[in-house]
């Protein structure tokens, strides 16, 4: 089951780092803007998905430390 759980949690680092990374960094095509800090979809001014990326590196560091100290 912890390999399941580390597995899961790389991919959602992948893809919530992808996410974080197009709406933070990524040049918007005319006219598409991202919202403005304290917008709606914001969480303090930041996209959900940088909030999610965060607690996927956490869930997968614990993981492979679990992983690694069952072995």
């Amino acid at each position: 089951a912890l390999q399941i759980i580390f597995w899961v949690s790389v991919f959602g680092v992948c893809f919530s780092g992808y996410l974080s990374y197009q709406e933070l960094f990524a040049s918007v095509p005319g006219g598409f803007t991202c919202p403005a800090p304290g917008a709606p979809g914001t969480v303090f001014g930041y996209p959900a998905c940088v909030y999610g990326f965060f607690m996927y590196v956490i869930v997968a560091a614990v993981a492979g430390w679990g992983l690694m100290k069952s072995e």
